[in-house]
């Protein structure tokens, strides 16, 4: 039954003929998982907050970073450095204290997807990369739960309901990943401040009508909108059987390693030794043991043994080259693949041969050190 300050606060809503009492008991009664605390994420959360949406899950392994706050409108100042889907849950305490927020400050991977997604009634997509838009889709497919998926790039944006009263899946629309060459960056292209925006708002719009059951939800439809037009078109797909069985039950584990698995880019010893000496040299990860770095390393670099990196992440640039370094390349390509994957760096760059090209190449004083 609605308190009096529901009826209050959604007076509004319950003045719909729509919606009425019966719908915001349904709102306040559904829980929503929202992965990805960023542009998509804000406008997401601050909606169904206000909207009364009961349990709402926030997903999202990042810290706020000051590049953010152009376009991810629920940070400030005060909460750089600090971890998204916490300060996301505080921002919407503050619009509506009476939401429950479950904070899970970490990325969605196979391992937890399942269990996590079994706890909510729809799922939200706001994530930036491929891998998590297929891992989610998989595990609605699984369990049986609607995703409602967004997209962005530079000035454009796209938004659909996958799984949706047995329509379509986000494979039958995208079968196949792009490759980690092909997938867009907006760390590297930039994006329209506004534009997060405009498709988040749609995207808490269609999870409204999801959980009320209202009006044409976008099934088996992509909308598309051109932000420099303004200009939108809505794309029809169908639903493809062989394509939608694709589930956490029926994928091949490995290929989840693989999906959109970003290529390792080297540096040789000759290279590295002309960007030290440029006017902007890169930021030096040393990844050996400390007894190692005592015996000899590169002017300048920090020492992070590769069994800590998980827990000194937050003292790597993510918009300044990082050239990761070893004894031989081995260690230092592993931590790569670490540090890509996990906490999702585009940044780095291993340096081919390690210490011991350096000393072959570069600087034969540093044989002692790699001997």
């Amino acid at each position: 039954m609605l308190s009096t300050t529901d009826r209050q606060r959604y007076r509004r809503h319950l003045q719909l003929p729509e919606i009425g009492e019966v719908g915001q008991e349904k709102l306040l009664a559904a829980r929503v998982l929202v992965v990805g605390a960023g542009g998509l994420g804000c406008p997401i959360l601050q909606y169904l907050a206000a909207a009364g949406v009961g349990t709402l899950g926030i997903a999202d392994p990042d810290q706020v970073d000051i590049s953010n706050l152009q376009r991810q409108v629920l940070f400030g100042d005060a909460d750089l450095g600090q971890p998204k889907a916490e300060a996301a849950a505080r921002a919407v305490q503050r619009i509506n204290p009476a939401v429950r927020c479950e904070v899970y400050p970490q990325r969605v991977d196979l391992a937890a997807v399942r269990d996590l997604v079994a706890q909510y009634d729809v799922v939200v997509d706001g994530s930036d990369n491929f891998p998590t838009r297929y891992l989610l889709n998989d595990a609605c497919v699984s369990l049986g739960k609607p995703l409602i998926s967004g997209a962005i790039y530079k000035f454009e944006g796209q938004v659909s309901v996958f799984n949706y009263q047995g329509g379509p899946t986000y494979r039958c629309l995208f079968p196949q990943p792009p490759s980690a060459n092909e997938a867009p960056n907006c760390d590297a292209t930039g994006v329209l401040g506004v534009l997060p925006g405009l498709i988040g708002c749609a995207q808490a719009t269609e999870t409204l009508k999801v959980i009320l059951g209202l009006g044409e939800v976008l099934r088996g439809r992509l909308w598309l909108f051109d932000a420099l037009s303004f200009q939108t078109r809505i794309l029809r797909f169908p639903h493809n059987p062989e394509r939608a069985i694709i589930n956490l039950d029926t994928a091949n584990a490995a290929d989840y390693a693989e999906l959109c698995h970003p290529p390792l880019r080297e540096i040789t010893a000759t290279e590295l030794q002309a960007q030290l000496a440029s006017d902007t040299p890169p930021f030096l990860l040393d990844v050996r043991e400390p007894a190692e770095y005592e015996l000899g390393h590169l002017p300048g670099a920090t020492l992070i043994p590769l069994a800590y990196l998980s827990e000194r992440v937050e003292e790597l640039p993510r918009h300044h080259p990082v050239v990761v370094y070893c004894r031989s390349g081995r260690r230092s390509a592993a931590a790569l693949e670490q540090l890509q994957e996990k906490f999702g760096f585009d940044n780095l760059i291993n340096l081919t041969g390690g210490l011991r090209a350096w000393a072959t190449e570069v600087d034969p004083a540093m044989e002692t050190a790699v001997a």
